[in-house]
């Protein structure tokens, strides 16, 4: 009798279909997911703005400022976690850009990699995965654990982010989901470094009495 799959095993098998259906679906997304100046909008200039990492930072701050946190635990605080899902999920981006090396969607929506012999520790022009997309999902999955009633709005931007860089043509598909993928794992791992007595105790707000 055959015992079942373990959990971590499920996990790495779903990760392994959910790359591979991306880059079967990346000729589709390139091709209709296209919008031109998407960033032209309101709305896709803020689903963009969910990837750049200083509004985490201030969010994570001012959070920290709200629960009164002494600066001992502050990054085991609330605030001090979403601080770290954002930052941990742009350096890990970064290094596995690096590692990855595939550059950019070119004119024809070509998968074009660049040599480890030319310019090894520079990420510019290289897109797997989307640096954006995982800044988001990174701050997604912490927020999606903290207050898990908004868990729908917080991946749901968090996926706006990341298809707006597809459809400005910055990104393939599997960018994105790679960025999700990874952005997962990051709330799950900060999640776990996070302090229970810390990140369950919120101090009360004074009353306010209208007389």
């Amino acid at each position: 009798m055959t015992e079942k799959p373990t959990r971590p095993l499920l996990l790495v098998a779903f990760f392994a279909a959910a790359i591979v259906v991306a880059h079967l679906l990346d000729p589709l997304a390139f091709r209709f997911l296209r919008l031109e100046n998407v960033y032209g909008e309101d709305w896709g200039r803020m689903l963009r703005v969910m990837g750049f990492l200083p509004l985490w930072l201030l969010a994570g701050i001012a959070l920290m400022r709200h629960e009164r946190a002494p600066w001992r635990t502050a990054l085991h605080s609330r605030g001090g976690l979403l601080i770290a899902g954002a930052t941990l999920g742009g350096i890990v981006a970064e290094l596995t850009k690096l590692v990855v090396r595939r550059r950019r969607p070119g004119e024809f929506g070509e998968y074009v990699f660049r040599p480890f012999t030319e310019r090894p520790f520079s990420t510019g022009g290289l897109g797997m995965p989307s640096s954006h997309a995982l800044v988001a999902f990174g701050a997604a999955a912490v927020l999606s654990r903290m207050f898990p009633r908004a868990r729908v709005m917080w991946w749901g931007l968090a996926w706006g982010c990341g298809l707006t860089r597809v459809a400005d043509g910055a990104h393939f598909f599997s960018d994105v989901v790679v960025a999700a993928l990874l952005g997962w794992v990051v709330g799950w791992f900060v999640w776990r470094w996070r302090d229970p007595a810390v990140t369950t105790h919120v101090r009360s707000e004074p009353a306010i009495v209208n007389v």
